[in-house]
Formats: C-alpha cells, sequence, structure tokens
C-alpha cells in the first residue's frame, strides 16, 4: 500500500510502515506544512495514497463528501508514537488488507480497529 503521513505525525512512521513493505513519505517531504487538508487529500488521490492521520478531519471530509478516494487511517490512540503504537497499526493495516480500499476509514484507539468500508472499496 501507498502512504502518506500527515504533519501531525512523526516522520518515524516512514520507516515503520517501509519496514512492512508500504511505500510511505511524510507529508514535509513532498508539501507545504501549512497546505490545506483539502490540498492533501487531493494530492493522496492524485498519487494513489492512504492518508494517515492523527487528524479527524480527513476522514470526516472522506465519509462526509461520499469520496470515493482517498482512504484514511486515524489514530485516535493515547499516543501516536510509532515506537508505542507502531506495531499495533501495522498489524491493523494487515487485517484491513484490501478492504482498506478507496475512502474507506480505518480508526485505531488505544487496543483496537474499526474499519468503514468506502464507497471505492473491494469487496
Amino acid at each position: 500500500m501507498r502512504f502518506v503521513i500527515d504533519v501531525n505525525l512523526s516522520p518515524e512512521w516512514t520507516g515503520v510502515l517501509s519496514a512492512e513493505g508500504h511505500d510511505a513519505v511524510h507529508w514535509r517531504d513532498v508539501g507545504a506544512t501549512d497546505a490545506s487538508d483539502d490540498h492533501i487529500l487531493a494530492w493522496a488521490v492524485q498519487e494513489d495514497r492512504i492518508v494517515l492521520t492523527a487528524d479527524l478531519d480527513f476522514a470526516t471530509a472522506v465519509a462526509t463528501r461520499g469520496l470515493k478516494a482517498p482512504s484514511v487511517v486515524q489514530l485516535r490512540a493515547v499516543s501516536t508514537d510509532p515506537s508505542i503504537v507502531g506495531r499495533f497499526v501495522t498489524q491493523s493495516i494487515a487485517n484491513a488488507g484490501p478492504a482498506l480500499g478507496g475512502g474507506a476509514i480505518l480508526t485505531i484507539d488505544s487496543g483496537q480497529a474499526r474499519l468503514r468500508p468506502g464507497l471505492g472499496a473491494i469487496s
């Protein structure tokens, strides 16, 4: 899977996801750190990337607008430190597999993950 990590998360997430075989970039390496959420969403769609974020606005935008892309993985855990929650996050992504298709929202809380398939998800 291809990911873009939002600026509200550590750049260390790129290494965590890459170690699991994913293509991951941190937004600060590809765009302006003050870019709007809409700009990042549009870029993620263009680049076929899933947004990894701690910001609830991305998932809200995808859900309320009925977008078919991008998918969003949102971290709602107490800690977003990859050394603390990285393993659970990567396992949750692996468990979601192809269901993490277009417009899906994977919410990861402390110890649990919930997937809302998107309009463009593979059935």
